[in-house]
């Protein structure tokens, strides 16, 4: 084979591999700043560099109410979290939460309690966003995603369902 025949060869080779790759991680965009895995165990390489922009206390609204949330620096192959949602009459419910470094990619656990502190799951039980993909300013998880708006403010957009209605809740985060 010539010289040329390797080049275009090499080349075509390449663009399948690119193109089996992004077929393997593919994602849909679920609403407007939401996506989901079409397959679920197809997930793309991360590190919690990728989303230690999270790091700090934060609060906002969201729900109509105002939220609390903060997460610590990563250790250990995880960072931990919490959200605390207040309404009128007092907090609504709390979250823990999970970034935690798990076959070569990342998976964000919540685990959500009443204001008694009663678990809204299981034991064992939690709600897991698989991580979809990194952007520079933006963090996608299965049906959570977080926008760097500057360094002092994000967006997080959550899906929300009732039945088969399908919708997208904004949380706007201030630094603290």
């Amino acid at each position: 084979m010539t010289l040329r025949t390797n080049y275009v060869v090499f080349t075509l080779l390449l663009f399948l591999l690119s193109a089996l790759a992004d077929i393997a991680n593919a994602q849909t965009q679920r609403t407007e700043h939401t996506f989901k895995l079409d397959n679920a165990d197809a997930r793309p390489p991360a590190t919690l560099d990728d989303v230690s922009w999270l790091v700090g206390n934060w609060a906002g609204e969201a729900f109509g109410s105002k939220f609390e949330e903060g997460w610590n620096p990563p250790s250990a192959g995880s960072m931990i979290g919490f959200f605390k949602l207040i309404g009128d009459d007092g907090v609504a419910f709390y979250e823990l939460l999970l970034l935690v470094e798990e076959e070569g990619s990342l998976s964000l656990k919540v685990k959500h309690f009443s204001a008694d502190f009663a678990a809204w799951e299981d034991k064992e039980d939690y709600v897991q966003f698989r991580f979809i993909k990194a952007e520079e300013d933006a963090a996608h998880f299965s049906g959570i995603s977080f926008y760097r708006i500057d360094e002092n403010t994000l967006h997080g957009y959550i899906v929300m369902r009732s039945g088969e209605d399908v919708r997208e809740e904004k949380l706007v985060y201030r630094r603290q």
